[in-house]
């Protein structure tokens, strides 16, 4: 998603709702495929963030004209159990936008937001396999959080994977590839439509199958969008044969959802109805669960 320093891209493709009776997807983080390993797994379920897998991102560049600034601070980012962890039973991470009218940023930036991202560059960096995340989000309108990945030279050309993304409106989650070529306005998006007993509101697991020539994309089990290195290469060079880091983070407002909502004031793509949310601490992205697997 927030793609790294990219500018702004806009939903064009659509694909029809998942009836009910698909969403039967196993949720036992603890079960694979057979003839699959697990290479990273991470259930939050110690009593603080992990600093041996994960980084802390702290705001130095601003991007997308988003609301929020990146901090270090257990009131945006922190490990949550019991009913603060919403049915996550080992424990969940929990990201949550808070209102800081005034806040700057060490390089003299100024934000009305702060806002939790971690990523694992440096810690774990991969190429190939299954990534996947067990995520529940709150509905309102300009909220972006995201679970994607980057590779680790200049963007665009070291490619995006977009595995989730959410602006707020609660029957759609989507996913998005960035290259040299096909980044920004890119022609590499799609959307999953949920029924209405089981939107992102609920659990739901979002995962890409990575391979050397193919980007599968699946919600709770299902295929829903698909990129291959062929479909790629028709508008610049593949930028999945590199190795890449997984990021978790919760945005606000900006150039993506402005896109879609239309929303100008209070702020850019954020309505006083999130606002409200942001204040009285209901805006967060739950994480059960990360996992990576590959091919025996």
């Amino acid at each position: 998603m927030h793609r790294k320093y990219r500018p702004v891209f806009l939903l064009t493709l659509l694909v029809p709702a998942i009836a009910v009776g698909l969403y039967s997807f196993d949720r036992d983080e603890t079960k694979v495929a057979p003839g699959k390993k697990v290479v990273f797994f991470e259930d939050f379920s110690g009593k603080t963030l992990d600093r041996k897998k994960w980084n802390v991102e702290v705001t130095g560049m601003h991007v997308n004209n988003e609301l929020q600034a990146y901090v270090d601070s257990s009131a945006t980012i922190a490990i949550v159990n019991g009913a603060e962890a919403g049915g996550a039973t080992n424990g969940a991470l929990r990201l949550t936008p808070k209102i800081a009218k005034g806040f700057v940023t060490k390089d003299g930036q100024h934000f009305d937001f702060i806002s939790g991202r971690i990523n694992t560059r440096g810690k774990f960096d991969f190429t190939y396999g299954t990534f996947e995340a067990r995520i529940k989000l709150t509905e309102g309108a300009g909220l972006w959080p995201a679970w994607w990945m980057l590779g680790k030279g200049e963007w665009p050309g070291t490619g995006e994977i977009d595995i989730m993304e959410y602006v707020g409106e609660k029957d759609w989650a989507s996913a998005a590839v960035h290259g040299p070529g096909y980044s920004g306005e890119t022609p590499f998006v799609d959307r999953l439509y949920f029924p209405a007993n089981n939107d992102v509101t609920q659990w739901h697991t979002y995962a890409v199958d990575w391979t050397p020539t193919e980007l599968n994309f699946k919600y709770d089990g299902k295929l829903i969008f698909r990129v291959n290195k062929t479909m790629a290469q028709h508008y610049g060079k593949w930028a999945f044969d590199n190795e890449k880091y997984m990021i978790l983070n919760y945005a606000l407002g900006g150039a993506y959802p402005i896109k879609l909502n239309g929303v100008k004031g209070p702020y850019n793509g954020m309505p006083t109805t999130t606002l409200d949310l942001i204040k009285t601490g209901k805006a967060k992205m739950l994480v059960d669960w990360v996992r990576v697997t590959q091919n025996k």
